[in-house]
């Protein structure tokens, strides 16, 4: 379910040539730790059996694209190269720097395989808010919301066989932090994220529009990580739960909303903003309302010590915080609450911003994601401008510390759910 890999498959096929898949395993990236890389690892595995019996080369080349890329494609005298998309700055450079030192005539394409509707087609500008994405997105999704070509067993075979790869020894490559453990609830892959879709879908999705804001209730899809790591493909995840529509016409409708709209949205600004992830990316007046309320007194600072460690004065800020650090994944509402008190917790929003981003890219599988930055949904990881900096949201009464930027308070979640039930859930003992 990859429109790159069939792209560059069709290519193949035309010219009646092998096809090769490579996968550059950086030493590090941004905040990601050992429980990121062993969830990708075994992803990849999994991407290098399924290649075999389809008679393509998998390589794991171990550094950067540019320094180790340019030499395959040399040496394995390659007739062109197609990579996937990503909005965000480290990658978009990778992208430049292979562009850079490829041969001349080798031609190198980008599709943007995990959006539905690619990200420079959906718009040709950052978008103010989801309901000017909306409809340009809806408009486009009957072209682009298809079934998936299927991918052939290739019928030429490369002259040299891949070298085998030494999965364990690729950890000893790695400059990550390896004391942040793997979760026990999710398995890395895409057979495994198959089998969540499937579980939302029967058990799940009916009750998706009435309670995914019920950090108590088993509503959410918990599909973020699968989809932030390529392994299952956000346009297979809609097709499928769009054959419930009859049933579920409000869960379904809710459901392409977070996993669409607003999740291309993000994709959008880290696309068109290069400052998505500094106050800097925010709009004039949530710049002036944070700058005007910097100075304001804070009714309790914490270290980023104390914030990762779950020791604030908040049992239910604890308990989300707490959440995360074991399982990889705080409940989408709790995301929304959990950036917000960081903002009212530190010295500055640009500290609150700096904060909030390293905590959600280290802890969260699916970190390190333009909806990281962003989207403030049950599907995405939490929306740290759209929190922090009323990104995609607009002005609200003015209050002490937030301004116009939308506030939440404790007393607010206590009127939505069971607050009591989620902490004794995550509590510091449990």
């Amino acid at each position: 379910d990859n429109w790159a890999f069939l792209y560059a498959q069709r290519l193949a096929l035309k010219q009646e040539l092998p096809l090769h898949v490579c996968f550059c395993l950086v030493p590090k990236f941004l905040e990601a730790t050992i429980r990121h890389y062993r969830f990708m690892l075994r992803g990849l595995q999994e991407v290098a059996e399924e290649c075999a019996e389809l008679n393509i080369s998998f390589h794991l080349l171990l550094g950067y694209a540019k320094d180790v890329l340019p030499t395959f494609v040399t040496e394995h005298g390659v007739g062109g190269l197609v990579t996937d998309f990503s909005p965000l700055r480290l990658p978009r450079q990778w992208v430049e720097d292979v562009r850079e030192r490829l041969p001349e005539d080798v031609p190198f394409a980008q599709v943007d395989a995990h959006n539905i509707v690619p990200c420079w087609v959906a718009s040709p500008k950052q978008e103010y808010s989801a309901r000017t994405i909306r409809g340009k997105i809806h408009a486009q999704l009957p072209e682009f919301l298809t079934e998936f070509p299927p991918v052939v067993r290739h019928p030429h075979p490369p002259s040299c066989p891949a070298e085998p790869i030494a999965w364990e020894a690729c950890y000893s490559s790695l400059q990550v932090d390896h004391t942040v453990k793997e979760v026990e609830w999710a398995t890395p892959g895409t057979a495994a994220g198959m089998a969540v879709l499937k579980s939302f879908i029967a058990e799940r999705l009916k009750s998706f529009s009435s309670h995914r804001n019920d950090p108590n209730k088993a509503a959410l899809s918990n599909l973020s990580p699968w989809l932030h790591f390529g392994q299952v493909s956000t346009q297979r995840a809609i097709l499928e739960v769009q054959k419930q529509r009859r049933s579920y016409k409000d869960s379904v409708d809710a459901f392409v909303e977070e996993a669409v709209v607003r999740r291309e949205l993000a994709e959008n600004f880290c696309y068109y903003n290069e400052n998505y992830d500094s106050v800097q990316g925010a709009y004039d007046w949530a710049q002036t309302t944070l700058k005007v309320h910097a100075k304001d007194k804070r009714p309790y600072l914490y270290s980023l010590q104390e914030l990762e460690q779950g020791t604030t004065h908040d049992p239910l800020w604890n308990a989300a915080q707490l959440q995360m650090v074991r399982e990889g994944k705080m409940h989408g509402f709790l995301r929304m609450y959990w950036a917000k008190k960081i903002l009212e917790w530190t010295r500055s929003p640009e500290e609150a911003l700096q904060f909030a981003i390293y905590l959600n890219d280290r802890y969260e599988l699916d970190g390190r994601d333009p909806n990281g930055y962003l989207t403030p949904v049950s599907l995405c990881p939490a929306g740290c401008l759209w929190s922090i900096c009323g990104i995609h949201d607009q002005g609200w009464a003015e209050r002490p510390i937030f301004g116009k930027i939308r506030y939440m308070n404790y007393a607010g979640c206590k009127r939505k759910f069971d607050v009591e039930q989620f902490e004794r859930r995550y509590s510091p003992t449990h």
